[in-house]
C-alpha cells in the first residue's frame, strides 16, 4: 500500500470524489452510508447485538464513521490506514468518535481475534494483487470466531464504473478486482463461509427502481459489489 499516494490526495479526497461520481447522481455520503448499512444488516442477520469491536480497514478520511455511529452507536470503532495525513483529517472531522491507528501496510497492529466486524470500502484495488492474500490472512487473524468481514469493491464489469476509476486522480494506479478473484483469494486466506453480492444498479435519477436491487444482486452489472465472509 502506497502511503505517499494517499497522503498526497488526503486534503482533496472529498472534493475529488464528489466530482468523480457526479454522473451517479449521488454524493460520497450515499456510497458511504449504504456500505455501512449493508454491513450492519449482515451482522444483525447472524443474530448479533451488543457493542462490537469494529475495524475500518483503509478508513481514509473517515467517511464511514458517522454511519457506524448511526447504526451501532455504542460500537468500539477503530480506523486503520497507511496515510497518517488521512487519519489526522478523519480525527479532526470526527473527534472522539473512533480510535485512529497507523498501519505499515503489511501487519495489522492488533492481537489475534480482536475484532467482531471488519469493514473495508473500496481499498483493495489500491493494493497490488500479490499482497491481497497476506492482508486477508491478517484480517482472518484479527477476526473473532463467528466474526464478519465485508469488503466492498468497484465492479470491473460495469463500464461506467471503469470510466469513473480511469478518470479519477487518486485511482491512477488502481487495478480493479473481479468479484470471483476476490472470492478465490478469501478462500485461500482461510475463509470458508462466503457470499458475494453486486450493488448499485440505478443512478440517482432512477433511484425509485432501487427497490428492485435485492432481486438483482446475483447480476454482475452493478457498479460495485461486496464479498462477505464469516470466520468459523
Amino acid at each position: 500500500m502506497d502511503k505517499a499516494e494517499f497522503d498526497r490526495f488526503a486534503d482533496e479526497y472529498r472534493q475529488l470524489h464528489s466530482l468523480n461520481i457526479q454522473a451517479s447522481g449521488e454524493g460520497p455520503e450515499f456510497f458511504a452510508e449504504y456500505k455501512v448499512r449493508d454491513t450492519v444488516n449482515l451482522w444483525r442477520s447472524l443474530g448479533k447485538t451488543g457493542k462490537p469491536q469494529i475495524l475500518d480497514f483503509g478508513s481514509g478520511v473517515g467517511n464511514s464513521i458517522p454511519y457506524f455511529r448511526q447504526f451501532i452507536p455504542d460500537c468500539e470503532l477503530t480506523c486503520l490506514d497507511v496515510s497518517d495525513k488521512s487519519l489526522t483529517l478523519a480525527e479532526e472531522r470526527f473527534p472522539n468518535e473512533a480510535k485512529f491507528v497507523s498501519f505499515d501496510g503489511m501487519h495489522i497492529p492488533f492481537p489475534d481475534e480482536h475484532f467482531e466486524i471488519i469493514f473495508s470500502a473500496c481499498v483493495f484495488h489500491h493494493i497490488p494483487h500479490k499482497e491481497h492474500n497476506n492482508l486477508l490472512r491478517e484480517l482472518h487473524r484479527v477476526l473473532q470466531p463467528g466474526g464478519l468481514v465485508v469488503i466492498f469493491e468497484h465492479n470491473p464489469l460495469n463500464p461506467l464504473t471503469v470510466r469513473a476509476v480511469n478518470t479519477c486522480p487518486f485511482d491512477e494506479n488502481a487495478m480493479l478486482i473481479p468479484a470471483r478473484e476476490l472470492v478465490k483469494t478469501f478462500k485461500g486466506a482461510g475463509f470458508s463461509s462466503l457470499l458475494s453480492h453486486y450493488r448499485i444498479f440505478f443512478p440517482g435519477a432512477l433511484r425509485a427502481f432501487r427497490v428492485l436491487e435485492p432481486y438483482l444482486r446475483w447480476l454482475p452489472l452493478g457498479a460495485q459489489y461486496y464479498v462477505a465472509a464469516w470466520k468459523n
